[in-house]
């Protein structure tokens, strides 16, 4: 990669910390430690070359290997690092403001965001891994022309941009799962139906006739499969979502209403708060 020299991971990191830099790019070697704190401030995203990855998240384990995209979340409980003798990997940490108040599209991020919280690794294919790389490089060297007369507004393009290439490939992934899931058990599908409409649509009614059963017969699939009702489900996919977008604060809450397909901003207001405990308004208030 073009006009970057490569440091131990902890080395470069602290000095671009120095420096307060909002995108940093490095080598990751076995024996490279990442600093304690490290995903508070920053997404991470890891591209694994060689050799793999060991880690807890939220509490799973997971493991990465060579040819595998890791992405983390700023703010995810991400612990027990490891790295086999043999690992390599191309990191690279956006800070968080500089994402999220680069969004093209509050909406069109809420799958990857959802699927990225439960499925931290991905399996890109050739074009799309060297579109990763690229797209780091590019990235990074935007984030490198401080002297540029138009820094901020070319920076949040070039982050739009990664972003948007992002998206396509988690897309590919989700499109995968959802192949998978379509051949799956009835709960599986109303898991898939629900992650895919639950913005729009609320009542189990509406889940059961596209499986083509009863919502009480529903309702007892679900219990059977988790102890946790259709309904339960629905709200805690909705919630999901309902607290992205309330955290993007380029959308206003009348917006918000309106993209999930409520009458009014008084009913999407009764609705938060009977999910969260806030109105949406008290809820930006504390973030």
């Amino acid at each position: 990669m073009s006009n970057i020299t490569y440091y131990q991971l902890i080395v470069i990191f602290l000095l671009n910390m120095a420096a307060n830099q909002k995108v940093m790019l490095c080598k990751a070697v076995s024996g490279s430690e990442f600093p304690v704190d490290f995903n508070i401030r920053f997404h991470t995203h890891i591209y694994c070359q060689s050799g793999s990855l060991k880690f807890v998240f939220n509490g799973k384990q997971y493991q990465s290997k060579k040819g595998e995209f890791v992405f983390w979340l700023a703010g995810i409980n991400v612990s027990d690092l490891s790295f086999s003798t043999s690992f390599r990997a191309t990191i690279l940490f956006v800070d968080s403001d500089l994402l999220t108040e680069s969004l093209p599209s509050a909406t069109a991020s809420i799958d990857s965001i959802i699927h990225s919280k439960e499925y931290p690794i991905l399996h890109p294919d050739k074009k799309d891994k060297e579109k990763i790389l690229k797209n780091f490089e590019l990235l990074y060297d935007m984030s490198q022309e401080t002297g540029h007369r138009f820094y901020e507004e070319a920076l949040k393009l070039q982050m739009q941009i990664f972003l948007l290439e992002m998206w396509h490939i988690f897309e590919d992934e989700l499109d995968r799962r959802k192949r998978s899931l379509q051949s799956g058990t009835l709960y599986e599908q109303f898991i898939q139906l629900v992650q895919q409409h639950c913005m729009t649509q609320r009542e189990v009614r509406f889940y059961s006739d596209q499986l083509n059963i009863t919502p009480k017969y529903l309702n007892h699939i679900c219990k059977v499969n988790t102890a946790i009702t259709a309904s339960e489900w629905i709200q805690r996919n909705a919630k999901e979502r309902i607290i992205i977008l309330l955290q993007n604060k380029n959308l206003n809450i009348s917006e918000i209403a309106d993209e999930m397909d409520f009458s009014s901003r008084s009913f999407f207001t009764r609705y938060v708060k009977k999910l969260l405990g806030v109105t949406p308004k008290e809820y930006r208030e504390r973030i």
